[in-house]
C-alpha cells in the first residue's frame, strides 16, 4: 500500500510518499514546500492549489504514475473529541476546523490541505492522525487545570499535550531496543526542536506531559516561552497590548529567540563556546528548565527504566544533552563523552554503564508513524473510509 504523507505546519508542508508492507521508503521524498499564502489567516485555495499541482507532479513522476492509496494528514489538535486516527468525512473536517480555536494556525492548516487533497485526489481515503490523541490517557489529576468547574465543561480548559505521534512512535521503537514489551515501559521522553516537549510514560502509556491546553506551555522553546506566571498576561494588557499581540510575542517571540535573537540551538550552542552571555543564559534556561521536568516526570512513572531524546536538537546537540545530564546527577544518570559524541544513526545510548538507567537517542519519524497509522485504519475496512471521498474542495 502507497501512502502519502501530509504534515501541514503553520508556515511549511512536508510530504512523503512510504509503501507500508515492505521496508521500503520511496527515495528522495520527504520534501518540504515553504507555505506563504495567507487568507484571512489561513490557506488561500489558489496558492494552496498550486502547490499540490507540485505535488501531484512529483507523485507521479517518483511513482511512475502510481497513485496513492491513501492520504494520512497530521492533526496537532484534536481536542475531547478523538482518541485515535479515523478516516476525514465532513463530520470529522468540521470538528477539526472548531477545534481551530485551540491551534488556530495548525488546524487551520490541516484543513485546507485536506480540502485541497480531495480536489486533487477525490476518490482516494484521507486519514486524521492527531497529536493530541497518545496523551488522552493522562488522568484528571495531571490534566486538569484549577479553575472554576465551569471553564473546563463549557469551554474544554485542561491539558491535552502534542507531540504525541511522534512520542508513541519513540516509545515503541525504545522498547523494542530494550527488550521491555510495549505494555511495560516506563519512561520520560524528551522531544526537544523549535517545539518542545517532555511526556512522562508509565506502562506504555501517557501519564502525563509538559506542553497544555496549546503548545505555549512547559519547556523554554524556539520562540515560545513555555512556562510563565498568568498575571504577566494581565499586566501586559493593563500596559495597552491586545490578545493577538500577547499571543504573537509568548507564541513567536519569545523563547530562544527572544533572549538571543536566534531560534537555532546551533546559532546558540556556537554562543556559548565563544561566551556570548546571552547565549549562555538561554542555553542555561533552557537546560535547567528541563532537567526539572525529567525529574519530576521520573517520580511520575515510578521510576523510570529510560529517559529518551528525541526531535531535531534532541537527536543532533550533543552538547546540549550533555549540559541537561550533567544536571541530573542526583538521579544517578551520567553521560558517556565517547557514545554522545558518536555520529551513529538510529536507537544508541549515551549514557555511561554505571548509569541508573539508560539515556537513549531515538529518532523522531512522524511521517513513517502516520504512513503507519494510515494503512491500519484504511485495512480495517471501517466504512466510514468509504464515505470519506470527494470532501467538498
Amino acid at each position: 500500500m502507497l501512502i502519502l504523507v501530509l504534515n501541514p505546519g503553520s508556515s511549511s508542508l512536508k510530504y512523503h510518499l512510504r509503501r507500508i508492507g515492505t521496508s521500503e521508503v520511496k527515495p528522495g521524498i520527504l520534501l518540504e514546500r515553504a507555505i506563504d499564502g495567507t487568507q484571512g489567516g489561513t490557506l488561500d485555495p489558489v496558492f494552496l492549489g498550486n502547490v499540490f499541482d507540485e505535488i501531484d507532479a512529483a507523485v507521479r513522476d517518483i511513482t511512475e504514475g502510481e497513485r496513492p492509496d491513501a492520504i494520512g494528514f497530521r492533526v496537532v489538535h484534536g481536542g475531547d473529541r478523538f482518541s485515535s486516527p479515523v478516516c476525514v468525512t465532513r463530520t470529522v473536517l468540521d470538528a477539526i476546523q472548531e477545534l481551530g480555536e485551540f491551534a488556530p494556525l495548525h488546524n487551520a492548516a490541516s484543513v485546507a490541505c485536506m480540502r485541497a487533497a480531495s480536489a486533487r485526489w477525490p476518490s482516494t481515503p484521507q486519514v486524521a492522525v492527531f497529536d493530541t490523541a497518545f496523551h488522552r490517557t493522562i488522568p484528571d489529576h495531571a490534566s486538569r487545570y484549577a479553575v472554576p468547574e465551569e471553564l473546563h465543561t463549557k469551554y474544554g480548559i485542561r491539558r491535552y499535550g502534542f507531540h504525541g505521534i511522534s512520542v508513541e512512535m519513540v516509545c515503541r521503537d525504545t522498547g523494542t531496543y530494550l527488550g521491555v514489551p510495549p505494555g511495560s515501559l516506563n519512561a520520560v521522553v524528551a522531544h526537544l526542536g523549535n517545539g518542545a516537549s517532555v511526556t512522562a510514560v508509565r506502562e506504555g502509556r501517557s501519564v502525563d506531559t509538559s506542553m497544555g491546553m496549546t503548545p505555549l506551555e512547559g519547556l523554554v522553546m524556539g520562540t515560545r516561552s513555555g512556562d510563565l506566571d498568568p498575571s504577566i498576561v494581565t499586566l501586559l494588557q493593563r500596559r495597552g497590548l491586545g490578545p493577538d499581540e500577547i499571543d504573537d510575542l509568548l507564541n513567536h517571540q519569545a523563547g530562544l529567540l527572544g533572549l538571543t535573537g536566534s531560534a537555532d540551538m546551533r546559532s546558540i550552542q556556537d554562543g556559548v563556546r565563544h561566551g556570548n552571555p546571552r547565549a549562555i543564559l538561554a542555553s542555561d534556561m533552557a537546560a535547567y528548565r528541563l532537567a526539572k521536568y525529567i525529574a519530576a516526570y521520573n517520580m511520575v512513572v515510578g521510576g523510570a527504566g529510560a529517559l529518551v531524546f528525541t526531535g531535531g536538537i534532541g537527536e543532533h546537540s550533543g552538547e546540549f544533552r550533555s549540559q541537561v545530564i550533567s544536571l541530573l546527577g542526583p538521579l544517578g544518570l551520567f553521560i558517556d563523552k565517547v557514545r554522545n559524541r558518536s555520529d551513529e544513526t538510529g536507537v544508541r545510548i549515551i549514557s555511561t554503564d554505571g548509569s541508573r538507567f539508560p539515556v537513549l537517542v531515538v529518532p523522531s519519524d512522524e511521517e513513517r508513524a502516520i504512513a503507519e497509522a494510515t494503512a491500519a485504519v484504511v485495512l480495517s475496512d471501517d466504512p466510514a473510509c468509504q464515505r470519506a471521498a470527494a470532501i467538498d474542495p
